[in-house]
């Protein structure tokens, strides 16, 4: 196994970026792909965005995707509150022992005695799933349905290194779902997993991938001493004069207050959309290309009822038809949409630079692009206008 090489699927691109970047973080250079098979396999962070979270066929495309792990270590990114194929995707990893933690602590999302909690509540009590089409899971067995599971309990991660190995390697043709409820127990878990079976595939947010992360280093040099994470900070910065546009796709009644924020402090100027717009994408464009050229955009979408289901599509033409080929700084939020969105720009492939805020990734792309994308539900009120900020300000800035 290529010691500290990684290869990471996520089911959708903001989880991809999330994972690049928090897997990068001692010093390896990252890809992520929009494509494939066939992957690159140069850098030491490889992460494959399936683009599988509500794809009928999620399980083959992991199944497909494992066949080019190529020695590597494997990151199955899946979503914090358990929305997508959670089901589907652990149970194409099961022909190696498979360890499961959807925790996210630093966003408040926990999981005791097989429960998830957000900030304390039981994800089913809960609005996080407010726009899925079925209630949330009552525990992550429940989201795992018919795929056979154990529960590793949070005394048995906290009793100690070989007490949690052992729990794991009892675990044999089941997912080993573990408690977790500080960055401390993922750290844990990924050790002792590692050491169980060094071939066990990791499947969870993106607090298991920032543990992987640490635990196994990547891009270290001869020396024993990481790189520097990024390049020199002015290559962060795109060039001046470049449109930069606000996508806001997500249903999360968060990311409204961000791009209300946005507008209120005239950092933006708002194109607000409804869904008969989206009926007349070229009229829609002309607003947002008259928009861009005279200020920075948000684009939002009025949704009353059920989302149509081409809603995300949608917002890439109108995007595309938009910037008409020029490259611009583009702020995705919600996987579905950036997918969408750089599928339009006929985007193949991103390089994660930095995070501007935890899940805020700020990428490159051959055309020409800064992309920087963000999970819908993550972020303060304020996580835009700090984006956004952060795109217009001429001075270079390190990031973290």
């Amino acid at each position: 196994m290529a010691e500290g090489f990684v290869f990471a699927l996520a089911d959708d691109l903001s989880g991809a970026a999330e994972t690049a970047a928090l897997l990068m973080s001692s010093g390896g250079a990252a890809r992520i792909a929009l494509s494939g098979p066939p992957y690159p396999v140069g850098p030491p962070v490889l992460v494959a965005d399936l683009d599988s979270r509500h794809h009928p066929r999620a399980g083959d495309l992991v199944r497909e995707a494992l066949r080019h792990a190529a020695g590597r270590r494997v990151f199955v990114k899946i979503d914090s509150l358990l929305r997508g194929n959670v089901a589907a995707t652990a149970a194409a990893c099961l022909d190696t022992p498979a360890v499961l933690v959807p925790a996210l602590p630093a966003a408040g999302r926990t999981v005791v005695g097989g429960v998830p909690y957000v900030h304390g509540v039981p994800l089913r009590e809960t609005r996080a799933w407010h726009a899925e089409r079925r209630p949330a899971p009552a525990s992550v067995a429940a989201a795992l349905g018919a795929t056979p599971s154990t529960l590793v309990p949070l005394a048995t991660v906290r009793a100690g290194h070989a007490a949690l190995t052992r729990a794991l390697g009892k675990a044999a043709g089941r997912v080993a779902v573990c408690d977790a409820q500080t960055d401390h127990d993922l750290d844990a878990i990924v050790a002792a997993a590692l050491e169980a079976c060094p071939g066990t595939r990791l499947i969870g947010a993106g607090g298991l991938a920032a543990a992987l992360g640490r635990t196994s280093p990547t891009g270290t040099s001869p020396t024993g001493t990481p790189p520097p994470l990024d390049p020199p900070p002015s290559s962060h910065r795109p060039p001046a004069g470049m449109p930069l546009l606000v996508v806001v796709g997500t249903a999360d009644p968060g990311a409204a207050t961000q791009a209300r924020l946005l507008t209120e402090h005239g950092a933006a100027t708002p194109v607000p959309l409804s869904t008969s717009d989206l009926g007349t994408p070229r009229a829609a464009a002309r607003r947002v290309r008259a928009a861009l050229a005279t200020a920075p955009t948000v684009l939002t979408v009025t949704v009353t009822g059920p989302p149509p289901p081409a809603l995300t599509s949608s917002l890439g033409r109108i995007v595309a038809d938009a910037l008409a080929g020029r490259p611009a700084k583009l702020v995705l939020t919600g996987g579905e949409t950036a997918r969408r969105v750089l599928d339009a720009l006929a985007v193949q492939e991103l390089r994660p630079m930095a995070q501007i805020h935890h899940g805020a990734v700020l990428s490159h792309t051959p055309q020409g692009h800064t992309v920087v994308t963000r999970p819908g539900s993550f972020g303060d009120r304020d996580s835009l206008l700090h984006i956004v900020t952060h795109l217009s300000d001429p001075e270079p800035e390190r990031l973290t």
